[in-house]
């Protein structure tokens, strides 16, 4: 039987090597029905990536104007032609086997699956990025905590791309939210199941501008989301801040750690 089609959706914005570090992540799966699709949001060119990386079946969509992260991630998502998509920022990295531990967790009846992470912090090196620190980010999935907090981490997650049609597209008016919004819409109306596995390494570093390591502005569109969703005042504290509150070292979960440390030695970092 032929394995389903898996459509990786990755926004970028002039972060070429980074990229490449997620590209050779996503090519070491070894799963042989992908497709890529690159949304550039309006930044420097990533057209090379499709001759480094033939295996992957790239497809490269240029914004012309700066959208934001929000945009470019609805606009590939619509171009998706998978049964199933995943969604990646374009400075985190999948660990090997990722994708296959997904589709079994969706063979069992799910509509969206996310594995727990390792938080790691980074330092620059030439083209490449060398680990400094990780953290273990594994939480129970509660939907009513996830009212609260959420730790709902959708790089590396996989959803029926037919979700899509009934809830409609990633959220702009609140995004930095989004994926917060986007987990409390799926999970009103479908299975959601989280994999105890660190199966995703998510960037958290003020060197690489992650939207979490610093939200300055985020207040309004928190207070967006939480209108939305009526949830009530909802602090706005940085996140690592957040993590280490007692309520939420009370949602801590047990979880396989599988990430041998190592940085990614990507073949476009290394040429």
């Amino acid at each position: 039987m032929k394995e389903p089609l898996v459509s990786i959706v990755i926004p970028t914005f002039n972060r070429p090597f980074v990229l490449s570090e997620l590209l050779e992540t996503i090519a070491a799966q070894n799963y042989p029905n992908l497709e890529t699709l690159i949304v550039n949001d309006a930044g420097e060119s990533v057209d090379f990536v499709r001759r480094a990386f033939p295996e992957l079946n790239i497809k490269v969509t240029v914004q012309q104007r700066n959208l934001k992260q929000v945009h470019a991630r609805n606009l590939g998502c619509q171009q998706a032609r998978g049964e199933f998509i995943m969604l990646c920022d374009d400075d985190d990295l999948l660990t090997p086997g990722h994708i296959r531990r997904m589709l079994e967790v969706m063979a069992e009846g799910a509509d969206l699956a996310y594995s727990d992470a390792e938080l790691f912090n980074y330092r620059v090196e030439g083209n490449g990025r060398i680990p400094v620190s990780r953290r273990l980010f594994a939480y129970e999935y509660d939907p009513a905590e996830m009212r609260k907090f959420s730790t709902f981490i959708p790089s590396g997650c996989l959803y029926r791309r037919h979700i899509h049609s009934v809830i409609g597209g990633f959220d702009p008016d609140v995004y930095h939210y989004w994926d917060w919004d986007f987990i409390l819409r799926v999970s009103a109306l479908y299975s959601v199941v989280r994999l105890p596995v660190a199966s995703v390494l998510y960037a958290f570093s003020d060197q690489g501008g992650n939207l979490s390591a610093n939200r300055p502005s985020g207040r309004l569109y928190l207070d967006r989301l939480a209108a939305k969703h009526g949830l009530g005042h909802l602090p706005s504290a940085n996140f690592a801040t957040l993590l280490d509150e007692p309520y939420m070292r009370q949602r801590i979960a047990e979880s396989s750690v599988i990430w041998d440390g190592l940085p990614v030695k990507s073949r476009i970092n290394n040429v």
